[in-house]
Order: structure tokens, then C-alpha cells, then sequence
């Protein structure tokens, strides 16, 4: 029943449930269950595990990612990402603009490697819990999965919503992570007057000068301050404006403002690119039922990031539900039986020479890769593939 939950977040579709879809088509079959599972089932199951167990699971998920290379672990985001709900529930409601509509949210927190642009792990949160309280549970299971070295550490960057002394401290003193975030208005010079001695910043190309200097957070535990990073944009007097950072690490400051901290844009593109796996709209408040069902939903991302990159564009470049769209629930064709290999024949598929490339004679490839091609939940059945 999970690899249900998996196989219908690849397919970017909020339930495939008895009486409503893909019923008498296999798709059963094809989880190795003799039935369609419906929402009570399905709720009763994920209703079984605890929070503790999908965090595991998601760590487990992330070492094998990690040993797989999908993870660089040197330059992360942290990011909170509010989805729809349609709970019963009363809760605190939020609108991103003025003109928009308070709607029912839930929080979740994802981490994300900004080098390959793939999530580490995601935390949920109750309306009452604030970013300052939910982010460093991420950051523990991102630290568990990346066992990152201490004479590395990677370089953490958050938004203007983790500026808060107690989450900077705890962040540094208590992880193996170094923080690079905005600063509030207030610690931004607004006039040129009010900025740092004009000998302070190092000019770097035309219109753009930098400045580093001691920042010591009020009611901070460190002893030792943290750094703000300056950055002056515009070539004369009067049009100077400047933007403050906070680094909890001496660092270089012309690098992070200018090479990594755009970088942070990537959370952005994620989120558009595949949050109709199961990130964008959420049926219930029960926050055991919502990390089963993320987390599966993490595993289907997993999949299909290694299914784009065999195959390569055009595929690496359709989001996740172009991609449901156009193969995995769009495909003509008929299956048999073959003694012991459940033969699929596609007709008319795209880009047929790729495809067959990598998914003809499927058995004997992956015995060539060392895989066992029997799969327990075809019931010892091998898979192959014809593209006519």
C-alpha cells in the first residue's frame, strides 16, 4: 500500500481510489495488491506511524541518496513552504499578499542541496510552531544524512524569516552547519551617512563594493560576535543602497553575496518543478497521515530523478507533471505474460529509440548492473519492455 502512495505521487494525482479512477486497468496489479486501496485504508495505514518513523525513513532515504551522489552537501537551503489545506480543523490562517485570500496552511520546512538541486528532507509543523522552533529540526536530519566534516562545514542559507538570535545561536553552537542569512531593515544602512566608513568597503567592479566587519547579536549565548556582511551597490553618493547579511563564520563575503546566496533562487525552481508530486495542497491536519504521505512522496522524487538522468532530455527538463502526463499515464499499449517476464508493449511512444535503449531487455541489463530482475511485489515476475 505505500508503493501505492509512491506510484500515485509519481503520477501527480491526489488519490487513485476505488470508484473514482484507474479501477480494472491493472494499476492494482501493478503495486501487487488484488485491490485498489480506499482513503480509510490508506488513512489507517499512514494513521499507524509516527512522525519519528517517517523522519527515519527519511534519513535512510537521504544516506542512499548521498552514497549515490545525488548530494554534494557543501551549499544547502532552508526554505518553509506553506501548502493549502483542506482541514476541518481550526487554525491560523495565512495570505502571501494583500489582494489574496487567507487560506488554511500547513507548514513544512524542506532542506535542499543547491548544487544538484535535489531536497535532503522536509519537517511538518502546527500552525503554533514558529520557524525559529521548527527549523533546527531539519537541520538535525539533514546533519544525519550528510555526516558533514568538521573541518567542512557546509554552508547553510536561510531567508529573512530565520533571523532570530535563538535559531542563530542554536544553528552555530549546536550543529556542524555555518548560517548565511538577510538582516531586518533596522540593521541596513538606509543613508550613506549611516553606512560604515566609506574606507571600509572594498570596491569590486563598478557599481558594487563590499564591507566585513564584527556583528554581535543582543542576548546571543556566543561569546565570540558573528559578521555582517555589507554590500553597497550603485557608483555614486546618491545612489547608494545597501543590503546586510549575517554570517556566523568569517568568510568571504564576495563570494557568498555574489556567487552562493543567489543560488537560493533553486528553492524557488524545486518547488515549481515537482511540488505536484504531493507538496502543493493537503487534505488533513494529522500530521502522522501528512509525513507518510510527503515522504512517500519524497521516494517517488528520488525515482524520478534517477529515471531523468538515464534518459536524458527531453525528459530531465519536464517537470513532474508533464512527466506523469506524458509517460507513466499516457502510454498506449497491452501486456502478457512470457513465462516468468511480464512483457509491456508500448505503441507510439516518444522518443521510442531512447526509451529502448535503456528499457529493452531490461532482465538481462540489470543482472549486467548486479540486480536481482525479479520483483517481489510483481509476485517473483520479471519486467520487460517492447516500444512498437
Amino acid at each position: 500500500m505505500a508503493l501505492h502512495l509512491v506510484h500515485e505521487a509519481a503520477m501527480c494525482l491526489t488519490a487513485l481510489r476505488r470508484d473514482r479512477a484507474l479501477t480494472q486497468k491493472g494499476f492494482e496489479l501493478a503495486n501487487g495488491l488484488p485491490f485498489v486501496p480506499t482513503d480509510f485504508a490508506l488513512h489507517e495505514l499512514l494513521k499507524g506511524h509516527t512522525v519519528a518513523e517517517g523522519q527515519a525513513l527519511q534519513v535512510a532515504l537521504g544516506k542512499i541518496r548521498r552514497a549515490s551522489g545525488h548530494f554534494r552537501g557543501q551549499l544547502l537551503a532552508i526554505d518553509p513552504h506553506r501548502i493549502k489545506s483542506s482541514t476541518k480543523r481550526l487554525m491560523r490562517r495565512h495570505r502571501f499578499s494583500a489582494n489574496q485570500k487567507a487560506l488554511k496552511m500547513i507548514q513544512c520546512f524542506f532542506c535542499l542541496d543547491l548544487d544538484t538541486h535535489q531536497p535532503l528532507c522536509f519537517t511538518l509543523a502546527s500552525a503554533a510552531q514558529t520557524v525559529t522552533q521548527a527549523t533546527p529540526q531539519v537541520l538535525e536530519l539533514s546533519e544525519k544524512i550528510l555526516n558533514p566534516a568538521l573541518d567542512q562545514p557546509p554552508l547553510v542559507l536561510a531567508d529573512s524569516e530565520h533571523y532570530s538570535t535563538q535559531l542563530i545561536d542554536q544553528i552555530h553552537l549546536d550543529t556542524a552547519f555555518k548560517l548565511l542569512v538577510p538582516m531586518p531593515p533596522q540593521y541596513t544602512p538606509k543613508l550613506p551617512h549611516k553606512a560604515p566608513n566609506p574606507e571600509a568597503f572594498s570596491p569590486r567592479w563598478a557599481g558594487y563594493a563590499t564591507a566585513k566587519e564584527p556583528f554581535r547579536l543582543h542576548n546571543s549565548r556566543c561569546a565570540q560576535p558573528y559578521y555582517r556582511f555589507l554590500q553597497r551597490n550603485g557608483e555614486r553618493l546618491e545612489d547608494y543602497h545597501f543590503k546586510a547579511f549575517l554570517a556566523t563564520a568569517d568568510r568571504d563575503e564576495v563570494k557568498d553575496l555574489t556567487l552562493h546566496y543567489p543560488q537560493r533562487w533553486h528553492v524557488e525552481e524545486f518547488f515549481k518543478f515537482n511540488q505536484a508530486l504531493g507538496w502543493h495542497r493537503a487534505g488533513t491536519l494529522n500530521l502522522n497521515i501528512r509525513y507518510g504521505q510527503m515522504t512517500m512522496a519524497l521516494v517517488a522524487q528520488a525515482t524520478i530523478h534517477q529515471l531523468r538522468q538515464r534518459l536524458g532530455s527531453p525528459f530531465s527538463h519536464w517537470d513532474a507533471a508533464h512527466l506523469a502526463r506524458e509517460i507513466f499515464g499516457a502510454l498506449e499499449g497491452d501486456l502478457r505474460v512470457v513465462d516468468d517476464t511480464i512483457l509491456v508493449t508500448y505503441y507510439n511512444a516518444p522518443h521510442q529509440k531512447l526509451l529502448r535503449q535503456h528499457y529493452e531487455n531490461l532482465p538481462s541489463k540489470l543482472k549486467q548492473e548486479g540486480i536481482e530482475p525479479a520483483l517481489p511485489w510483481l509476485y517473483g515476475f520479471k519486467l520487460d519492455f517492447r516500444f512498437r
